[in-house]
């Protein structure tokens, strides 16, 4: 079981803190086994917004954790704590995968981990983060950063997302989008990080288009029009494009071609089929088609995505 130690200390925000223990302390989807096991790291009992808690252990131990998490903190003007900077530092000199929630990147950077970099943090602070640490390459117009062993996210709702990216990498796609369906979110927000494009999810079910995506869903390998879609949902062309975009915020040739992306991405990880094989099944056609949209859209080549996300041991091949 993989122990993820969540760092606890005065001036911290009770957001991104409540945030990752609701995420992370249980298996929302009921998927994965084993979870993790979340450890909250503390100097002592402490003060976190307005509320004041006990932690698990002690910040020393962050240095036995696989995965350390550094929710964020309320004044970036005052240096972070030394012995929360210290037992940081040692938890990277350790191996242990390094995450910051917001303005807790202030603490990555203080350690000197981020040094070399691409981060990133609110919006609100990227100049002052790129003005104080000029080593680190700052990026204000992602969600989140993934540098394999050293994350970050930008504001409040942009750290649930890096958590679900985390779920993502560690479990696969399937119990990250289940864990989005639990908390109500989408299992990825549009903004910069086009390698984890994922399904929208609607908030309700009884919208206009509620009995559509089901229906497209399972014909994706065909060459559906928009045409094919308005006919389906009883409506015309540009009354569909309308409820498209109140619900997905998006247009219908573009929610099919993110449905097609995701199915291979799906596939991608979850069975041994070849890229042609795969290609058909998303509705892409050919190999050579599938390369290039997944190229174009997710920003590395189906082969990568495979090799990076290929995180079950037991894989099967799409019934032809």
């Amino acid at each position: 079981m993989a122990t993820i130690a969540l760092a606890a200390t005065d001036g911290m925000l009770h957001f991104e803190l409540a945030m990752a223990c609701e995420i992370f302390v249980r298996d929302p989807s009921g998927l994965a086994d084993p979870w993790y096991d979340l450890v909250v790291c503390g100097p002592g009992p402490v003060g976190v917004g307005r509320f004041r808690m006990e932690p698990d252990a002690g910040l020393d131990r962050l240095a036995t954790a696989d995965t350390v998490i550094i929710p964020a903190i309320d004044d970036i003007d005052a240096e972070p704590p030394a012995d929360l900077v210290d037992a940081v530092r040692a938890a990277h000199e350790a191996g242990a995968r390094l995450v910051s929630l917001c303005t807790g990147v202030f603490v990555l950077a203080a350690a000197g981990v981020l040094d070399g970099l691409r981060a990133t943090t609110h919006w609100a602070h990227t100049e002052a983060l790129a003005a104080r640490y000029p080593r680190i390459d700052v990026d204000p117009d992602v969600l989140y950063v993934d540098n394999g062993n050293v994350l970050a996210s930008a504001g409040k709702a942009a750290a649930i997302d890096l958590c679900l990216h985390l779920i993502r990498r560690d479990h696969g796609s399937t119990v990250a989008n289940a864990v989005a369906r639990r908390l109500v979110v989408p299992p990825h927000r549009a903004g910069g990080q086009a390698q984890f494009v994922t399904t929208p999810v609607p908030a309700r079910d009884d919208h206009p288009l509620a009995d559509l995506f089901p229906w497209a869903m399972e014909r994706l390998n065909r060459p559906l029009t928009v045409e094919d879609l308005a006919r389906q949902a009883n409506m015309s062309s540009r009354n569909l494009a309308r409820h498209f975009k109140s619900t997905t915020g998006t247009t219908p040739l573009q929610w099919l071609s993110t449905q097609r992306i995701r199915r291979a991405q799906e596939l991608l990880e979850n069975t041994d089929s070849g890229i042609d094989v795969i290609a058909e099944a998303a509705g892409m056609g050919t190999a050579t088609t599938l390369r290039r949209h997944f190229h174009r859209t997710v920003g590395v080549a189906p082969d990568t995505y495979r090799r990076t996300f290929r995180s079950a041991p037991e894989r099967s091949d799409i019934d032809r």
